[in-house]
């Protein structure tokens, strides 16, 4: 029996626990992780400070196809952003938070996880 390479699933849990430490090392505390709605699901929902922080996790194996960052189309953080608005419903203590949407790239070259964190990777339109 040979053996299988990781699924896709794995991998993005593996680069979202490597993101969650890396922004736990950078002083950001975590609060959920893979929160899902019928409209989309956040990676990482972190504190700094008064801040709430959704956060975006993208990972690339091969840096030729442009960063991960580059792969979070307007699509894709309009459907972030529906999903933080329904988080912020949910958890009403956070209402009167300050929030960002940020984006944590990983690139793997030879099992060494480089980390590209961008904040306030994009905003949401009020």
């Amino acid at each position: 029996m040979s053996h299988s390479s990781p699924s896709t699933a794995q991998i993005g849990k593996q680069a979202e626990s490597l993101a969650c430490e890396y922004l736990q090392r950078q002083g950001l505390h975590d609060i959920e992780r893979n929160y899902r709605t019928r409209t989309g699901e956040v990676d990482l929902i972190m504190q700094d400070g008064r801040t709430l922080v959704f956060v975006e996790v993208r990972f690339r194996s091969n840096p030729n196809y442009g960063s991960g960052a580059d792969s979070v189309t307007r699509r894709k953080q309009d459907k972030l952003i529906n999903t933080a608005l329904y988080y912020l419903q949910q958890h009403p203590h956070y209402a009167h938070w300050e929030t960002r949407f940020d984006v944590v790239s990983i690139s793997s070259p030879a099992n060494h996880p480089e980390f590209e964190w961008i904040k306030n990777a994009f905003q949401a339109e009020r």
